[in-house]
């Protein structure tokens, strides 16, 4: 049954430039038009989330609006039957919670060709904990794979390791046997990355010294890149011959201050990542084996849970850089 109303966070301009958030009542009727109408159990908090929400620049471009790029939820309706009432979906990346009202609301209207069925092994609430940061961080070990890059050909290094996508790596990469060395700028968190899987915890400045010069030592086989910037021009420039680095975020910049020496002296190969418009066929393939061989147990046991009223504070946190691994956010009770 659809009821007549549901809540959802809604993000207003009040003014130019200043932006609110409450917790408001809406009807299925004012949600965009698409095939699929979910009821959404699970969202989770991501960058692009506290972006959205606190009005920053280049997400979204039409308020008021209900942030959220993650939702895993039950099937209402399904005008086109791509999918049957009841049956269980995950949806990420597209539009969805960007310019298109999203997992903030305790429902979503939107194309069926945004959504996977949720594998057998996941559960609604782990999917989410997983989410958008674990497809892709999940997406970048696949890239890792195909190019050749395996766990006896030495260290693969993670950067912006505490963060979403970067802690599901740390863990992806582990229980796929690699030697796994984790970057990050939190000292107090090396128990947490150890915990994870790393084998061993470099600080900021441990990677960056020297990082001046136009090539730096030859350590990583692999780098999972989440970071951007200078950071990102450090794990290039010390890459080993042949080595493969992703690149899937901007947390530190998007600037490259880079030279072509890795590329033209070393082979090395930078693959960008992106899984907003990842090809349904692999989002599939990947989601299954994040269910199966690829689940990050450790990360999900650590996973903190919060309801839509708790997500105020976090957002700025999420912004500053002072949250670690994973929040799922509750729509269940909203």
């Amino acid at each position: 049954m659809i009821p007549d109303k549901f809540v959802a966070l809604v993000v207003e301009e009040s003014a130019p430039g200043v932006f609110t958030r409450q917790i408001k009542s809406r009807s299925v009727d004012e949600l965009p038009q698409g095939e699929l109408l979910v009821r959404v159990h699970y969202s989770s908090l991501n960058y692009k989330d506290a972006l959205s929400a606190l009005g920053r620049p280049g997400v979204t471009r039409k308020y008021p609006h209900t942030p959220g790029i993650d939702a895993a939820g039950e099937v209402v309706a399904c005008s086109d039957g791509a999918f049957a009432p009841g049956e269980k979906v995950i949806v990420t990346g597209y539009d969805l919670g960007m310019n298109h009202a999203g997992g903030y609301g305790q429902y979503i209207r939107v194309p069926s060709s945004w959504a996977v069925r949720l594998p057998e092994g996941l559960s609604l609430k782990e999917s989410m904990i997983i989410g958008t940061a674990g497809l892709t961080a999940a997406l970048s070990l696949h890239r890792l794979i195909q190019a050749g890059v395996r766990p006896e050909c030495g260290e693969v290094l993670v950067t912006g390791a505490t963060g979403g996508v970067g802690s599901i790596a740390v863990s992806l990469l582990a229980a796929a046997g690699y030697q796994v060395v984790a970057v990050t700028g939190k000292a107090s968190e090396s128990d947490f990355l150890h915990g994870l899987g790393a084998r061993l915890v470099l600080s900021r400045d441990d990677l960056l010294r020297g990082a001046d010069r136009p090539l730096l030592k030859e350590r990583w086989a692999g780098v999972l890149d989440v970071v951007g910037g200078e950071m990102l021009a450090a794990a290039i420039k010390s890459t080993s011959y042949g080595g493969v680095v992703t690149c899937c975020g901007l947390a530190g910049s998007a600037e490259l201050p880079l030279n072509v020496f890795p590329f033209i002296l070393r082979a090395v190969t930078l693959v960008g990542i992106d899984s907003a418009q990842c090809p349904a066929h692999l989002r599939q393939q990947v989601w299954q084996r994040l269910a199966g061989e690829l689940k990050p147990t450790r990360l999900l046991e650590s996973a903190l849970e919060c309801p839509l009223s708790g997500l105020e504070e976090k957002f700025a946190a999420m912004l500053r850089g002072e949250l670690r691994g994973r929040t799922v956010v509750n729509l269940i009770g909203a």
